[in-house]
């Protein structure tokens, strides 16, 4: 998935006089000294934090202690968080000494059910019970990170009230990895519960780190960014027989077999993958519950992975027409739930709003470690604030130096390990960032 990257200067170019217009001056391209000051006090609170929660993680709609800790420090500074939001959100407005735009800085707060492998001394040994199942939860994609980096964005904006042009909106935002069926949450459920309704934003910002990453690199790219995701589960009955005659019966298992090896013919003979990527996995298989007994059914599910609507729904087209018709010819039927439940769009930064904000990414990286990722299968309910409002999303480098990316624990592996300079970046970027789309710029 990974492919060669370069400095997105080089690749990222726009008309200087379509960006002005729409966003007025570019960012500065300077380190602020403000925030080299803010990074260098907050350090040793950012690890301890994510250290905290990477300990205590909590799975989607469960994050209870993860949102009480946020909303205690937040009064600490003498905020007024609204918690509650979504479930477990928590929401709070920094208003600046003076008058200027409306800004909004996301952060994710779930963990995953997911048994942690990495032998940190701070692992997590949470345990929990997901889909029915007996499971670890683990901090497996690195939200701990994200959570302690807007915790930190806050301690710099209310040090510099005052002098802070504008107003910012801090979400912390539960269930960005899913609910649990039959439940709501995540980003749009905050947005029915009217997260922007009083507040609406001239901008949003978002980050994510990445084991695609080096430690210090910075991955954004204009457009398109990570793929839409929906979920489908498919059903095929069949008749249970003994296992020795399966002539007395229909045997699902061997139906929902050929179902799957069809199914990818969906993304290799039938997308055009000329246009844009596509992808359809199965995740989960279960039937049967003795070796010798063919089952009445045989329950799969699995994600779908797209970037154009067309696409998309031609996608959900065929592999219904697969699991009905692939089944039927083995004397089975197909329940085909496709997707079965409101999915994730495609995850896109706006074009414009990013050609003004990188500079202010190179100002802390540097030019030639700020690089254009490849379009991401994986998939962003950030993606619903992103069409509410001019949206940038970027990626922080989180594989140590001397690991090699392509070949690291990817995040959702259970021996993914941020290196803890991805706090360090994240928090100089989303405040320069910030700083610089308050004050216009260089003044």
């Amino acid at each position: 998935m990974r492919r060669a990257a370069l400095p997105l200067s080089r690749v990222l170019v726009f008309g200087a006089c379509w960006s002005l217009c729409a966003f007025g001056v570019l960012a500065q391209s300077a380190q602020r000294p403000e925030v080299a000051a803010a990074a260098k006090a907050e350090q040793a609170r950012l690890i301890a934090w994510r250290r905290d929660f990477h300990q205590n993680p909590e799975l989607s709609n469960r994050e209870e202690r993860t949102a009480a800790k946020v909303a205690g420090h937040l009064r600490s500074l003498g905020l007024k968080p609204q918690t509650g939001v979504a479930h477990h959100g928590v929401l709070a407005i920094i208003e600046g000494g003076k008058s200027g735009p409306k800004v909004a800085l996301r952060a994710d707060m779930d963990a995953l059910p997911v048994t942690e492998q990495t032998g940190l001394p701070f692992a997590s040994k949470v345990t929990a019970t997901f889909n029915g199942q007996a499971t670890g939860v683990m901090h497996a994609c690195g939200h701990d990170g994200h959570t302690s980096i807007l915790l930190g964005v806050a301690d710099a904006l209310v040090a510099m009230r005052k002098e802070l042009r504008g107003s910012v909106m801090l979400v912390f935002q539960p269930a960005e990895e899913g609910v649990p069926p039959g439940e709501k949450g995540g980003a749009p459920m905050m947005l029915e519960e009217g997260v922007f309704k009083t507040f609406k934003p001239d901008a949003i910002f978002g980050l994510h780190v990445f084991s695609t990453l080096q430690a210090g690199q910075i991955g954004v790219r204009q457009g398109p960014l990570m793929a839409a995701s929906d979920r489908f589960t498919i059903k095929v009955k069949g008749r249970q027989t003994h296992g020795s005659r399966p002539w007395g019966g229909i045997d699902p298992v061997v139906a929902a077999a050929d179902v799957i090896g069809t199914a990818q013919t969906i993304v290799s003979r039938r997308t055009d993958l000329a246009k844009l990527p596509a992808v359809v996995t199965f995740g989960t298989v279960h039937g049967g519950i003795r070796f010798n007994i063919i089952p009445d059914d045989v329950e799969m599910s699995g994600t779908i992975r797209t970037f154009d609507p067309g696409m998309r729904e031609k996608i959900f087209a065929d592999l219904k027409n697969v699991a009905e018709h692939v089944s039927a010819a083995h004397g089975a039927t197909a329940e085909a739930r496709i997707p079965d439940a409101p999915g994730n769009p495609v995850t896109v930064n706006n074009p414009e709003l990013t050609a003004r904000m990188l500079p202010s990414l190179e100002a802390v990286a540097g030019k030639d470690n700020v690089v254009e990722p490849p379009l991401q299968m994986g998939a962003e309910d950030y993606a619903y604030f992103a069409r509410e409002v001019p949206s940038m999303y970027f990626f922080v480098g989180a594989t140590a130096k001397g690991i090699d990316p392509a070949t690291a624990p990817s995040n959702h592996s259970p021996q993914f390990n941020m290196d803890e300079s991805a706090l360090d970046l994240g928090l100089r970027a989303m405040l320069q960032v910030t700083l610089d789309y308050l004050h216009g710029g260089a003044q």
